[in-house]
Order: structure tokens, then C-alpha cells, then sequence
């Protein structure tokens, strides 16, 4: 192992210690019970808003933004649906067991209701720009909110460089890895494919990226969940056990036999967040950029919708897998995409690789394509309008580069800015936690008024 791949697992590992694995869950509970659990009570409403008018009869004067909310919540989900849920899921579990997958669900439900609060501070406190484009995030609450520009800088520095240096090289990786294993193409020509394909789009800035995504994320979700269900299916009579490892690896990893050595709570409680966390993003503060763009003018219905990314990120994709490679047994060899390749292969021989080699690319391909959004709305809050254009250029060039990385690499780095983003952010969430709760508390007793009106 060379001494790079050290410092960067260790600074990962330093980065996701205690200190943010609690702030992550206990900021997450707290908005929670704070909210009464709101993101299960108000679960339909999110869901009747997803099947709303477009415009929610506003008028355009009222709606400032870039995109319609209904893009908004897709290229939130091209961002967050990618390889973390197909390889993050495996390295999670590889790691830290298959009791990881409990921790990463925890993580999700009350993330929930973290990323409703993050896109209410998102859209209240959004920006128009010198060039007439909206911005948005976790840099403008910190510093216009808390008054803190300081910090708010420090957030933008993690943001802007978790998709420019960890993002593209662990999407490329990973299907640089499965292309390869699938078909035998070399990776720098994975690479390259990647990076052309991903400047096609996200030249022509958010709009552009927002009509691909909302093409592209329906159909990768369909795709996937239809291959994971086949291959559940057919091991049907194991989810039983597959349920058993992970309570019992949740809370006594050390009596699960054949597992990884050294498997214990503390690994699958760390493994288990920070993939969730990488792969929902919940706690991040990216739905805030994402979800502040959307033509709307009330923030509290964007926040619910935002909830459900990470419903379908974590709670529906992240678990298929899960269940699909601890079903098939394979979940002991391998690290990465091979994993969940090698399952579905278990369950449709000779076709199922396919499946996951198709699932990789239009996952990765959509994360590609929608994170340098929010990398370059960080570094155009640090450094001015101009970089935006030499951003995009530079994100392409790493996306070839990174398709030759070693995956664990890929994946530290990513760790260790997520980490970063994460524990800066929830200093905004929780400064904010107030207005944010009044904001929302205030807009659903106005719903159920109108409710009770109508009968």
C-alpha cells in the first residue's frame, strides 16, 4: 500500500470518527422529534406533491428560479443515485459487515428530515447572480443566516472539491472496474468515453443538466430495481438469513461466521453512515444547492419533495443491493460493483452482469453529469462568476484520470470531503434548526386548514 493511500484512509478514518458519525444522527434525530416525524406522517403528502402541477399554480413572478421542481428533485436524484448505491453499498458491507446496512437505513430516516430542513434554508436564503442564474446552499444560509462568512467559506472550499476530486473519480472508477470485468474494455478508454460524454452536457450549465436528468433518472431507477427484484426473487427463500446478518452484524457482528475479520459495531456503524451519507447525501448540504434552483416560492413543499431522494436513494436502491448480494452469498468476495455483478450473474447467468454493467453507467453517468453543479456554484462563491467554464473543463479531465485509480483511493477521498461538508453543514442546519422548524410547522397547518375547508 502506498504512503498516499495511507494518509488518505487515515484522514478518512479521523474525518468520520465519533465526532461526526453522532453530530449526523443526533442533528438528524433531533430535527426529527422536533418535527414529529414528519417525514413519516407527511409521507403521502411528499408523495401527492411529486404527482402535483408543475407550476402548483403560482405565478412566474412568484417561482424565481432555474428549473421546475420537478427537475430540481431529478437532478438531486442523478446526483445521489450513483455507484454509492451499487458499489458503496458492497465496500460497505465488505468493511463493516452486513450490519452496515442497518446503520446506513438509521442514517437515512432521520436523514429524511435533515435534507427537508436543508432545502427550506436552501430556498429562503438563495441568491440571484450577476449572470441572472440562481444560487443556493449550505455557504449562503452560513453566511447570510448565521453570519459566519468564515465557515461559510470553509463549506465551500469541501463542497468544491468533493465532486471535482472525489465524485468523478469514484463514477469513473467504478465503471472503468465493471466495464472492464463485463466486457474487458480497457479503463482509460472508459475513462475517456466518460469525460466527453460528460462535457456534452454539462456545458450548457444547470438547464442543460437538469432536461438530461429528468430523462435519464426514471429510466436507471426502473432498470435496476427490475434486476435486483429478479434476483431476490429467484433467492427468496434466503432473505430470511440475509435479514439475519444484518440485525445480528448491527449488534454482534463477531457472531456472524464467514464473515470479515475484525468485523465489529464501531466498523459497521462507521461504514454504514458515511456510505449513506456518500450516497443519499443527507447532511451534506447538496440538496440545498440542487433544490434551491427550482421554480418555487415556497420552500417548506420543495423540502418535502426533497425528502424522497432519499427515500428511493437509500431506503429502496441501497437496500435491493444489499439484499441481492447477502441473498446470493457473495457478499464476502469482492469489494466493489464486482459484487453486485457477481449477484445478479447468481440469479441470470451469463445476463445479469449486463444488467449491473448497464445500471453503473447510467448511475455514474447522471452523477457525473449533475455534480459539477453544485462544484461550481461552491468555488463561483469563493472565487468569483469566471470559474465556472474552467471548472466544468477541469471535472472532465479528472474523470479520465480517476478511471485508473485504485477504488479504495476513489473512495477515502470521497470520505474524507463528504466528512468535511458534513460536519460544517450541520453547524448551519442546527443555528438555523429554528426558523427552519417554524417555517415548516407554519406551511402544513395552513395545508391541513385548506384540508378542512374543502369538507
Amino acid at each position: 500500500m502506498d504512503i498516499f493511500g495511507r494518509i488518505i484512509r487515515l484522514l478518512a478514518s479521523i474525518v468520520w470518527g465519533p465526532q461526526t458519525l453522532i453530530m449526523l444522527l443526533g442533528v438528524g434525530l433531533f430535527l426529527t422529534i422536533r418535527l414529529r416525524f414528519v417525514q413519516v406522517r407527511r409521507f403521502r403528502l411528499s408523495l401527492r406533491l411529486l404527482l402535483g402541477s408543475k407550476d402548483f399554480g403560482e405565478s412566474q413572478t412568484d417561482r424565481k428560479g432555474d428549473i421546475s421542481p420537478f427537475q430540481a428533485l431529478m437532478t438531486s436524484l442523478a446526483a445521489v443515485i450513483g455507484n454509492g448505491n451499487i458499489a458503496g453499498v458492497c465496500t460497505a458491507i465488505a468493511m463493516g459487515g452486513p450490519g452496515s446496512v442497518f446503520w446506513m437505513w438509521m442514517g437515512a430516516v432521520v436523514g429524511m428530515a435533515t435534507k427537508l430542513v436543508e432545502t427550506v434554508l436552501g430556498q429562503k436564503f438563495k441568491k440571484i447572480m450577476p449572470d441572472g442564474m440562481i444560487a443556493g446552499g449550505p455557504m449562503y444560509y452560513i453566511k447570510y443566516g448565521l453570519k459566519l462568512p468564515w465557515l461559510a467559506g470553509i463549506f465551500a472550499f469541501f463542497m468544491g472539491c468533493k465532486p471535482l476530486f472525489s465524485t468523478s473519480s469514484v463514477q469513473s472508477n467504478s465503471i472503468a472496474l465493471v466495464l472492464k470485468t463485463e466486457l474487458g474494455l480497457a479503463p482509460w478508454i472508459s475513462g475517456l468515453g466518460l469525460a466527453i460524454l460528460t462535457w456534452l452536457v454539462i456545458i450548457g450549465g444547470i438547464k442543460s443538466i437538469a432536461r438530461m436528468a429528468e430523462i435519464l433518472s426514471p429510466i436507471m431507477v426502473v432498470l435496476y430495481i427490475l434486476g435486483a427484484l429478479v434476483t431476490i426473487s429467484i433467492f427468496a427463500s434466503n432473505i430470511p438469513h440475509a435479514f439475519s446478518l444484518i440485525f445480528v452484524g448491527a449488534f454482534k457482528p463477531s457472531a456472524i461466521t464467514g464473515g470479515v475479520a475484525g468485523m465489529t459495531v464501531a466498523r459497521a456503524i462507521r461504514y454504514g453512515l458515511s456510505r449513506g451519507a456518500y450516497s443519499n447525501e443527507a447532511g451534506t448540504g447538496t440538496a440545498a444547492v440542487f433544490h434551491a434552483s427550482a421554480k418555487t416560492s415556497e420552500p417548506v413543499r420543495q423540502g418535502l419533495l426533497a425528502s424522497l431522494d432519499v427515500f428511493v436513494d437509500t431506503l429502496i436502491i441501497c437496500t435491493l443491493t444489499a439484499l441481492t448480494v447477502l441473498i446470493t452469498g457473495v457478499w464476502t468476495q469482492g469489494t466493489s460493483t464486482e459484487m453486485t455483478a457477481a449477484a445478479f450473474n447468481a440469479a441470470m447467468p451469463g445476463f445479469g452482469g449486463y444488467i449491473v454493467a448497464a445500471s453503473a453507467l447510467l448511475f455514474g453517468y447522471s452523477s457525473l453529469i449533475a455534480v459539477p453543479y453544485y462544484g461550481e456554484i461552491s468555488f463561483s462563491y469563493l472565487f468569483g462568476m469566471w470559474i465556472k467554464k474552467p471548472f466544468r473543463w477541469i471535472f472532465c479531465c479528472v474523470i479520465f484520470i480517476g478511471a485508473t485509480l485504485e477504488v479504495e483511493e476513489a473512495w477515502s477521498i470521497g470520505d474524507l470531503f463528504n466528512g468535511g461538508m458534513a460536519f460544517t453543514n450541520m453547524f448551519g442546519v442546527l443555528g438555523l434548526s429554528a426558523l427552519a422548524v417554524t417555517t415548516i410547522k407554519t406551511y402544513l397547518r395552513g395545508m391541513d386548514k385548506q384540508k378542512r375547508g374543502r369538507f
